[in-house]
């Protein structure tokens, strides 16, 4: 091999001159290559990296600080899916204009219908009521309201003393056994022996707690601020108390009606209990929902707590349901048995491709496939809403669904099996999941009375999930227990049109006092055995004269 210098002696050129080091130098070469194109390999797979994470961080981004809503509008000018669905654009010459939304004619009257109302009447003393000219007395000719207001009357806590009274005969008349013959009146049963606890007391801790979100901290400083000692550790025992000797009938029996259903929603979201024997305090544990849907007979909520999220759970909870069962797209619900079919949630689809487009840059979403994929799936709700609208039964939304969605949904799937994607990218998720979830969603086709989406049931998650911001743990099983019973009766009596404190005050006033034989059913929240004042309030207002105000501190 031969060494030749340039001009400037600083680059050196190597010449072959044996067949050896033509060898060598092809062996370099090839080497190169190869290492050039392991590098290029190593950079493409970096690059993809970077972007997923400059996508996590986007989406991490949005979750943080944008909003919660899903809405979103993919705006292009118009999409044709298969027997002529079309998303249409707005018109180009209607101008954006800024509607003020008008209020409902006799809204405020509709508001305050069902308020007690008290007058108080403003009239002119003896000696005002002369005429000024001739000194005769005025006739009252009628009055006018001049003005309303809404009153606050605070609650107030009273000590409520049970005295028993005794009675002898004065003639000290001896029975058969020869002891005086003293008769004692008799007290209502304690709702808790030893206690000083009631059935208004704990209704008011519960809806607190389990309506409003309220932790017992807070209550038990409310209630210090209000001159009344009592110390969270018993407002829980109490409430523990009350599910384990009363409440959990109730429970039962509700659960049992709601297996009688044919259309269920099933969700779950996480609870941490600090004692769950064996298990750390930081263990995750589960609180189930289950909730009857839009084709049931009757509104009925379920809260169950259980320590993990294993499908032995729903087996356990659900068997002997038979039914349509509607649920996102979690392994544990499916192979439930052959008795439940599972309808899947478009709107949890949805969402995969809604998390794509939003982070695309709004020059790049037109024509991309996130927004495809929201068109399908948007002209799906779009026509559910209309079905809505037109108040269809549901033998005829079974019909209009299979004339209208039902194409759009095969359309969708089939466009989705031409698209090759990246299985773990985003893209590659949104398509991986609605893939996988094909039966389950078009399962919603086989009934009128089923719904598109679990939205219903993850609207009963959500007063859990607000509570527990609050309250943040149970302490114990048992209480984790007696807060999915409480749960379960406060959401199913917002189902059926009750106020939860007055029904859960209602309940407690009448299940001790009631013998094994009696009939629980007629306690139900749908009962038309409930007293009325159990129901949220209809009809005109109660006129209450102004000495009749103290009739509000009771209501």
């Amino acid at each position: 091999m031969m060494l030749w210098c340039n001009a400037d002696m600083k680059t050196t050129v190597e010449t072959p001159t044996t067949e050896h080091d033509i060898r060598t130098l092809v062996g370099r070469i090839s080497a190169l290559e190869t290492k050039t194109l392991d590098l290029e390999g190593i950079i493409a797979k970096q690059e993809a990296l970077i972007k997923w994470y400059e996508r996590q961080m986007l989406i991490n981004r949005r979750r943080r600080f944008g909003s919660s809503s899903e809405f979103c509008n993919p705006g292009v000018e118009q999409l044709t899916l298969l027997g002529e669905i079309a998303i249409a654009p707005p018109p180009a010459e209607v101008e954006e204009v800024t509607v003020k939304r008008k209020k409902r004619k006799g809204k405020r009257e509709e508001d305050l219908a069902t308020l007690p109302v008290i007058r108080v009447e403003h009239e002119l003393a003896g000696n005002d009521r002369v005429c000024p000219d001739c000194g005769t007395g005025m006739d009252d000719i009628g009055s006018t309201v001049a003005r309303r207001e809404i009153e606050i009357i605070p609650a107030q806590a009273v000590l409520k003393e049970h005295a028993v009274h005794s009675y002898v005969c004065p003639k000290k008349c001896l029975n058969e056994k020869g002891n005086t013959g003293i008769v004692t009146a008799s007290a209502p049963k304690p709702l808790i022996p030893g206690s000083l606890a009631s059935p208004s007391l704990v209704a008011h801790i519960a809806g607190q707690k389990y309506m409003m979100g309220m932790p017992l901290y807070r209550l038990e400083k409310g209630f210090w601020h209000d001159g009344v000692n009592i110390s969270r550790q018993n407002m829980s025992n109490w409430v523990v108390k009350c599910y384990q000797l009363y409440l959990i009938s109730i429970y039962v029996l509700l659960k049992t009606f709601l297996l009688k259903e044919s259309y269920l929603h099933a969700d779950e979201t996480t609870i941490q209990t600090l004692r769950e024997p064996g298990r750390p305090a930081q263990s995750k544990s589960y609180e189930w929902v289950y909730r009857t849907g839009a084709g049931a007979k009757r509104g009925i909520v379920i809260y169950e707590y259980r320590e993990t999220r294993k499908r032995e759970h729903p087996q356990n909870f659900l068997r002997g349901f038979k039914g349509f069962l509607n649920t996102d797209g979690y392994q544990a619900y499916h192979g439930l048995g052959a008795d439940i079919t599972v309808v899947g949630c478009w709107a949890h689809a949805r969402r995969y491709w809604e998390k794509i487009w939003k982070i695309i840059p709004e020059e790049q979403r037109k024509g991309s496939d996130a927004e495809k994929g929201l068109l399908y799936i948007n002209a799906l709700f779009k026509m559910e809403r209309e079905y809505a609208k037109q108040k269809l039964s549901a033998e005829q939304r079974y019909e209009k669904r299979l004339e209208k969605s039902r194409p759009v949904a095969d359309d969708f799937f089939s466009w989705i099996d031409s698209l090759t994607v990246l299985p773990k990218g985003l893209l590659g998720e949104a398509v991986t999941y609605a893939r996988n979830q094909r039966v389950y969603l078009n399962n919603v086709f086989a009934d009128g009375n089923l719904e598109i989406s679990n939205n219903r049931c993850e609207r009963a998650v959500k007063p859990f999930v607000q509570g527990r911001k609050a309250w943040l743990f149970s302490n114990t099983p048992e209480g984790a227990e007696a807060s999915s019973a409480m749960f379960s009766i406060i959401e199913t009596a917002k189902e059926n049109g009750l106020v939860p404190y007055q029904y859960v005050k209602f309940l407690l006033e009448t299940v001790p006092h009631m013998s094994s034989s009696d009939n629980l059913e007629k306690l139900l929240p749908w009962s038309d055995s409930l007293p009325d004042w159990c129901r949220t309030p209809k009809g005109s207002p109660k006129v209450l004269s102004a000495v009749d105000e103290s009739v509000l501190s009771g209501m």
